[in-house]
């Protein structure tokens, strides 16, 4: 099965701006679904100290035909100076919602 769908996570700093994001992506049609999970702890070296800080994943399910899109919507929408964004590859699942995936991203 080709690759032609991603899940794209990134971590911002509180629920309220989590969900602000995801209800943004999927108004772009850039993400068919974004899952707010947190709080969680995210520890980090950031200009040469670690860091321990709550924040707050949202896992994106997209195409890979719309990943582009989304990193761009995610970097301009953030609040961090270097957001995480990190696209994994779906390689299967249920064929009926990779098809919604891939329906509800169509766009401009």
């Amino acid at each position: 099965m080709a690759e032609t769908h991603c899940m794209v996570i990134t971590t911002i700093d509180s629920a309220d701006a989590a969900e602000r994001l995801a209800r943004g992506i999927v108004e772009a049609h850039v993400g068919a679904c974004a899952q707010v999970v947190g709080p969680i702890r995210s520890a980090y070296r950031w200009e040469g100290a670690v860091q321990v800080d709550q924040e707050w994943q949202i896992w994106v399910k997209t195409t890979t035909a719309r990943l582009h899109r989304l990193i761009e919507h995610i970097e301009n929408n953030h609040s961090y100076d270097v957001p995480e964004i990190v696209a994994t590859p779906i390689i299967g699942g249920n064929a009926a919602y990779l098809r919604w995936v891939a329906e509800e991203t169509q766009g401009d």
